[in-house]
């Protein structure tokens, strides 16, 4: 029983700064800091976390509302997510409220739920088997790489492994994996896409059985509250597999963090906030758990790789493929060349089409890889110029088949699709390529061909990309055609040929990451192929074959490219030399907006000087009915960015706080990708 007036700072699930500060009541004993209580709310109540606990109110002249009740004797937070939790929130300029929206499965939400309640019926999770199978021998590269992070943690927190494509990163990972489990620590394994979990978790199920659980957003919430449960009540000994959310799991004794395919920028939380990125999250979670991370990838971010190479993290490389294979055989295709000839069937070159002839009569599989889902990528008409645009957005809407719609892939609205051009009657001509036209085309050259795609419109239920992924593995599929989906981690032993349609739009992003990214997109799907027995083949189509990205794909030169864009981003300024800082600001009045922005842009040069950018417009000016503008912050490394945040929050909040830019969204994103 609470014998004198307790205070507690309440953390609830809003986007507003700071805490609810309630009163509890005499009757109750005060709750313990990270405890779920539910308290009332305007006319509402809502369920909140405990965050402090003090005895004199901070405002003595405010009456104070009393604590409803709590909802479950012990806390649902360890002291170390509390304060990563604050740490998120201090990094990323944002709400404690979105941190903890983002953290919880929303079923701890209900105040109806108890963490405690043991007579309730228990949701059903998969069940792996304990009859594990001994893990694979090491071969002598993967036992000198197991061995060089093992002395590398020694000294270092955190270890970048940079291994081949198929060079057996997993069973190095599962040695890794399973010393700490013998040792009693927990481990989390974190994968960029939930596609990736598939086959991951048949792997390692055989050899980690009971001890496996796999968290991620395609599983119910209930699931994921058991989860949460079971991690936060027993902490014995557990292997969690899951994507970006599955940081946010309370770990009692965690001793390993693997973040594997580090350099995926799916790790970057993009919308809502916190606009958080989970490695960097990951890596001052293994810091307050006092825990090793290591880092894997067969093409390093360049943040990554610089962190290595000045000694931040240990850094080991493995450069052989199991068993000795060799890294794939990279042909380009002259685009131009071949439209020239007249030697095209479709979006297919003529070399393409005899490759993929050969490679299926010799009983072998194919990945087409096409980064653009739907059919066509826009419709123009051949009269007056007009494209069939979102009227929400500033984008043009996509042409699919299934169903026969215009869609936008922005806001997700569809619109039937004009017989005629609106404007002037005239003809509407499909112009460009997505995977759905790939699969008519490649159905209506190779009839014989069992074709399957993988993109984001054939995955949409939950066990969409377990049915593709088995169906490809089981050799039911001979012609895969996926978007990235294709590209990231998947290992198929009868793939001997990928084939790359249209490399060129790859590099035309308005990005200082756009040479990075293509190159790391084409040596990892480059990867799928030859991944057991013989050499693979990759065809890369493209209109500029002389370009230094291919160059660099085609000798997996990926030391080189590093190289040559370190040197590019210290001359620019460009991270890891400079911090980034967007600031997006929205509001469906472009004039307002672009009054705020002005107004902004001016204090923000007042206080950074030349650090603060023009005012940016981005290549899509408006989404859903907001119009968009932004403006980019760098400030160098040995500069003091706490200094910098405090001084962009005033200016923000100065101009939300004028009449003439009220309403106006300004957004803050901490290193952007």
């Amino acid at each position: 029983m609470n014998t004198g007036n307790s205070y507690v700072d309440i953390i609830l699930p809003l986007a507003i700064q700071g805490t609810y500060t309630y009163r509890v009541p005499e009757s109750m004993p005060c709750p313990q800091v990270g405890t779920r209580v539910l308290v009332p709310l305007a006319r509402k109540q809502a369920v909140g976390i405990v965050l402090s606990s003090h005895n004199a109110p901070i405002y003595p002249s405010i009456r104070l509302r009393d604590i409803i009740q709590a909802l479950d004797p012990f806390p649902i937070l360890t002291a170390e997510q509390i304060k990563l939790w604050q740490w998120i929130a201090d990094y990323y300029l944002c709400p404690l409220g979105d941190v903890m929206a983002a953290a919880l499965p929303a079923k701890a939400l209900d105040h109806h739920y108890s963490m405690a309640d043991s007579t309730r019926r228990r949701v059903k999770l998969p069940v792996f088997t304990d009859e594990q199978e001994p893990i694979h021998p090491l071969t002598q590269a993967q036992q000198k790489a197991y061995e060089d992070i093992t002395q590398q943690f020694t000294c270092h927190d955190t270890v970048l492994l940079q291994g081949v494509t198929s060079s057996g990163k997993t069973e190095v990972y599962i040695h890794l994996i399973a010393d700490q489990l013998a040792q009693g620590h927990q481990v989390l394994y974190l994968v960029p896409e939930i596609a990736l979990t598939t086959q991951l978790t048949d792997r390692l199920q055989h050899v980690f059985g009971s001890q496996l659980r796999v968290y991620h957003s395609r599983i119910s919430d209930a699931q994921r509250m058991e989860i949460y449960r079971q991690q936060r009540l027993d902490p014995h000994p557990r292997l969690i597999v899951g994507a970006r959310s599955a940081i946010f799991l309370p770990f009692e004794n965690l001793g390993l963090i693997i973040v594997d395919e580090e350099h995926e920028t799916s790790y970057k939380q993009q919308e809502p906030a916190p606009r958080y990125h989970a490695r960097s999250v990951a890596i001052v979670m293994a810091q307050y758990a006092r825990a090793h991370i290591l880092l894997g990838t067969a093409t390093p971010s360049v943040e990554s790789r610089y962190n290595a190479e000045c000694g931040k993290y240990g850094y080991v490389t493995l450069t052989q493929r199991y068993q000795g294979l060799q890294l794939p055989h990279i042909t380009l295709i002259d685009l131009k060349q071949q439209y020239h000839r007249k030697e095209m069937y479709g979006h297919f070159s003529d070399p393409l089409v005899e490759r993929i002839r050969t490679e299926l009569q010799r009983g072998k599989q194919i990945i087409l890889f096409q980064n653009r889902r739907g059919y066509a990528p826009y419709l123009q008409c051949t009269q007056c110029g007009t494209i069939a645009k979102c009227p929400d957005c500033d984008v043009a809407l996509t042409l699919h088949r299934t169903p026969y719609q215009l869609t936008c892939h922005y806001c997700g609205a569809t619109l039937p699709v004009p017989a005629t051009c609106p404007e002037c009657g005239g003809e509407m001509k499909q112009h460009g390529f997505g995977t759905e036209r790939l699969e008519e085309e490649i159905q209506q050259l190779f009839p014989e061909a069992r074709v399957a795609r993988m993109d984001l419109d054939t995955t949409r239920k939950k066990d969409d990309y377990q049915n593709i992924i088995t169906s490809f593995s089981q050799h039911q599929v001979d012609i895969l055609i996926g978007t990235q989906m294709v590209t990231k981690g998947l290992h198929f032993d009868d793939v001997s040929l990928v084939a790359v349609l249209n490399a060129d739009h790859l590099l035309a992003q308005p990005d200082f990451r756009s040479y990075e990214r293509a190159y790391q997109m084409l040596e990892q799907v480059s990867g799928r192929a030859g991944r057991k027995g013989e050499q693979g083949e990759v065809i890369i189509q493209t209109f500029d074959p002389t370009n230094p990205v291919f160059t660099f794909v085609c000798q997996h030169a990926t030391d080189e490219i590093y190289r040559n864009q370190i040197t590019e981003r210290q001359t620019f300024h460009f991270p890891p030399f400079h911090r980034q800082i967007s600031i997006i600001l929205r509001h469906t009045d472009q004039q307002r907006l672009l009054t705020a922005v002005t107004l902004l842009q001016q204090r923000l040069q007042q206080a950074f000087g030349t650090r603060i950018t023009d005012i940016i417009t981005p290549s899509v000016a408006r989404v859903q009915r907001l119009h968009i503008r932004q403006l980019n912050l760098r400030i160098e490394q040995k500069a003091s960015i706490h200094r910098a945040k405090s001084m962009l929050i005033q200016h923000i909040q100065f101009i939300e706080s004028l009449p003439a830019c009220r309403g106006v969204q300004i957004l803050i994103d901490v290193d952007p990708l």
